[in-house]
């Protein structure tokens, strides 16, 4: 019988998409207007800007492994090969359950924007219906995965990127702005000190900006089922790296040039404050659709790169074999079945424990974020030795880092002073109080289960 093999149908649209699918979440639409409060506008932007430039090196790194070797596992294959299979089982479990906690939450959030219109079912029943379409977009083939992304991240897309017109022809004068305490062009920025608060909340929002990107290694995950990876995947990584930045810091300086720092409107709904101050109408409607579009391509995109996950270990035989089997499309059913069941289970934990279970599961999947990118790095940095190693050069290499081993070592370096951030921050430390012996165990159930099984 012959081996059954993933789908090969991603094209380079589709590993954008995709990637933009799971980073474009409720964070820039949400998250942002808190930041600009909190550490002000000229501190939010500098924040992003160094998180844009550490991403833009992840995927640098990212970029010559997945060209190289194109691999649905994905750094979890490029961390056993390059580091040790040990801290490949280790990230792979990370990266499966951020994906899947997620899925809870915006489960929940689903359903509380869809109450908002049909009030009659109950949260677990609209939950059951999202999880039943996402599984049917993501079981059907590959195809269908992908043109469902490709629309959602459009969508998205040209939804920020109207909201960044309609704002400068705000800031500008163009359009008139009816809310007390608008300072056009651009002077709200620096209008309360470049650091309002001082230089601590910025490195906070650093830390917060570095989340934000996340998502964007999903182009990796995609490349082994991409038709032609050594075109696509670095094609996919540059525009999504450019889509990214300019979305991200352009709707920071939209909403900071246009809303006062001490504006309530920023934390609460400042997309929905400004298109109402310019009398649009059905403002909030618009955005619950937008958002609840993006919420549900998040999903959908997670339970892709978690169920690939799932696959891949069981491909590397540190879970049941029956687990890879893949239908006759080349889709892994059991990967995208457990990663559906983890969501209903992180959904009821942060609904019945949360304050054990889901603390503990949401610490993981942060502390994750910032491992899987120091992993990246480390893998690259490794990869490279053993290439120039082994008799090859770096001119056979279709996509090559640049400034190695500088980049490389820059985000293993930068990642892990993000770690130490993180246990200086009293919001946060918990994802390190939980991630690091989280980590141990899994390292140390790999070294007693299945390192035999390397040996053999």
């Amino acid at each position: 019988m012959s081996k059954q093999r993933l789908s090969k149908d991603l094209q380079s649209r589709h590993l954008i998409t995709m990637s933009l699918g799971g980073v474009i979440g409720t964070g820039i639409f949400m998250s942002t207007g808190y930041s600009i409060q909190f550490a002000g506008p000229i501190g939010t932007i500098i924040a992003y800007i160094i998180g844009s430039l550490l991403v833009c090196m992840v995927m640098a790194c990212l970029g010559e492994l997945s060209v190289h070797d194109p691999s649905t596992g994905a750094f979890h294959t490029y961390a056993s090969k390059y580091i040790s299979p040990a801290m490949g089982f280790v990230v792979a479990w990370m990266y499966w359950l951020t994906w899947t906690i997620a899925l809870g939450s915006e489960f929940i959030a689903l359903s509380t924007i869809a109450k908002q219109y049909i009030t009659f079912i109950p949260v677990w029943g609209y939950s059951l219906i999202f999880a039943i379409i996402i599984l049917l977009l993501n079981i059907v083939n590959m195809n269908l995965f992908a043109k469902s992304e490709l629309y959602m991240s459009l969508i998205k897309v040209i939804a920020l990127a109207l909201f960044l017109i309609i704002s400068v022809l705000i800031i500008f004068k163009i359009i008139p702005f009816h809310h007390q305490n608008f300072t056009p062009f651009f002077g709200q920025l620096s209008k309360n000190g470049l650091f309002p608060n001082g230089i601590s909340p910025v490195i906070s929002i650093i830390l917060s900006a570095n989340f934000a990107f996340s998502g964007t290694e999903m182009i990796a995950v995609g490349a082994g089922e991409s038709k032609n990876p050594k075109k696509s995947v670095p094609k996919a990584i540059r525009k999504t790296l450019i889509t990214l930045i300019v979305l991200f810091i352009g709707t920071i300086i939209a909403l900071g040039s246009i809303l006062p720092q001490s504006s309530s409107s920023l934390s609460q709904s400042p997309f929905v404050t400004i298109l109402q101050s310019i009398n649009i109408p059905y403002a909030s409607d618009i955005m619950n659709i937008i958002l609840f579009i993006t919420i549900f391509s998040g999903a959908n995109s997670g339970v892709y790169a978690a169920s690939r996950m799932i696959w891949s270990l069981s491909e590397k035989k540190t879970l049941p074999k029956k687990l890879s089997k893949l239908s006759k499309n080349g889709i892994p059913i059991y990967g995208l079945g457990l990663t559906i069941l983890g969501g209903f289970l992180a959904l009821f934990s942060s609904i019945y424990a949360p304050n054990t279970v889901y603390l503990a599961l949401t610490a993981i999947s942060a502390f994750a974020v910032v491992i899987v990118w120091l992993i990246i790095g480390w893998a690259q940095l490794n990869f490279r030795k053993q290439f120039i190693k082994n008799g090859h050069s770096t001119i056979e290499l279709s996509y090559k880092a640049p400034f190695y081993p500088i980049l490389p070592w820059l985000v293993i370096v930068i990642c892990s002073l993000s770690l130490i951030g993180i246990a200086f921050d009293p919001n946060q430390r918990i994802a390190i109080i939980i991630g690091i012996p989280f980590s141990i165990i899994c390292y140390v159930s790999y070294k007693i289960f299945y390192s035999r099984k390397d040996a053999e």
